[in-house]
C-alpha cells in the first residue's frame, strides 16, 4: 500500500518506512490487491503449496494483520496513536482503507484452503486504552472476523502484551480461541473468558523458546496445561507470541513432543 518493508535474509520483516508522511496522503491510499501487490502473492502460493502438501494431515492457517494495526503501517504507530486523540475521523479512515485489504487478503488466503487467524498487535493494552481498541479497533476487528466465519472458518485472535482488560471484547469481536501473550496470567484468561472461547499460549517464546533448553521447555509446556487444561471452551499450548528466529528445533520439537505425551484427554495425575 506504499510502506517500505524491509526483507533481511535472517530475521523477519518489518517496516522501514510507513506509507504517508503526512495524514493529508491518507485519501489517496488505496486497498492492496493480495494477488499483485507485494509480497503477497508469495505468501498464496506457499500457502497453497502448504495445504497441497500437508492438508490432509493438518491444519493450514495464515495470518491476517488486523486493521489497526495495518493502519499503523500506513501513517507510523507513533503518529497513529496521537492521532487517536487529535483526529480521530483520520483514524477511521486509515482503518476503513486498511480493512478492505484485509478483507481482500482473508479472502485469498481462505481461496488457497487453508485458514486465516488474525493478529493484532497494536491493539494491545500495552499501547492503546481499552477505550481506544472499543472506538478504533474492534468495529473493524469484528467486521473482519465475521467475513472469516462467512467463509466457515473459524478464527484464532492474537493481541500481544497485556489484554485482560479486552478480553471481553475481543471475544465480543468474534474470536473462537485467543491467543495470548505470556505476560498475562493464563489462570485469570481461564476464568474471565474461558467459558466463551477456547484459549491458547503461553510459553515464553524467547525466555524458554530461545533461551532454555527441551527440559525448560518441557516443564514450561506442562506448567500451562496444569493452568488451562480444564477451560471450558478448551486450551491448546502454545507460545505465548513469535517464535524468534533462532529458536533452537530442539526446542520445537520438545513442546509439541509434550503434548504428545500429555496427550487428550488429560489425565492431571500424570502431571
Amino acid at each position: 500500500m506504499g510502506a517500505k518493508v524491509l526483507y533481511p535474509p535472517d530475521e523477519t520483516a518489518h517496516l522501514d518506512a510507513p506509507a504517508c508522511q503526512d495524514i493529508s496522503e491518507i485519501n489517496s491510499l488505496m486497498p492492496a490487491d493480495p494477488l499483485k501487490d507485494g509480497n503477497m502473492p508469495y505468501i498464496l502460493d506457499a500457502l497453497k503449496i502448504a495445504v497441497d502438501s500437508v492438508g490432509s494431515m493438518a491444519p493450514v492457517s495464515g495470518a491476517v494483520v488486523g486493521p489497526f494495526t495495518t493502519a499503523s503501517f500506513l501513517i507510523g504507530t507513533d503518529n497513529l496513536v496521537r492521532m487517536t486523540y487529535k483526529n480521530p475521523e483520520a483514524v477511521h479512515r486509515l482503518c476503513q482503507v486498511s480493512l478492505e485489504t484485509c478483507l481482500a487478503y482473508a479472502k485469498a488466503m481462505l481461496d488457497t484452503g487453508c485458514s486465516a487467524g488474525v493478529t493484532e498487535p497494536m491493539s494491545s493494552s500495552t499501547i492503546i486504552s481499552p477505550g481506544q481498541f472499543k472506538e478504533f479497533s474492534y468495529p473493524y476487528l469484528k467486521k473482519l472476523i465475521e467475513y472469516i466465519h462467512s467463509r466457515n472458518k473459524r478464527v484464532t485472535l492474537h493481541i500481544c502484551g497485556k489484554t485482560n482488560r479486552i478480553w471481553d471484547m475481543a471475544v465480543e469481536a468474534g474470536a473462537d480461541c485467543l491467543s495470548i501473550d505470556n505476560v498475562v496470567d493464563l489462570e485469570k484468561a481461564k476464568t474471565v473468558v474461558g467459558h466463551k472461547t477456547m484459549l491458547m499460549d503461553n510459553v515464553n517464546p524467547s525466555q524458554i523458546m530461545l533461551q532454555g533448553d527441551a527440559c525448560d521447555v518441557e516443564k514450561a509446556t506442562i506448567e500451562c496445561v496444569k493452568k488451562a487444561y480444564d477451560n471450558p471452551k478448551g486450551y491448546i499450548a502454545a507460545t505465548g507470541c513469535s517464535l524468534p528466529v533462532d529458536t533452537p528445533f530442539a526446542n520445537i520439537h520438545a513442546m509439541l513432543d509434550t503434548v504428545r505425551r500429555i496427550g487428550y484427554p488429560v489425565n492431571i495425575e500424570n502431571l
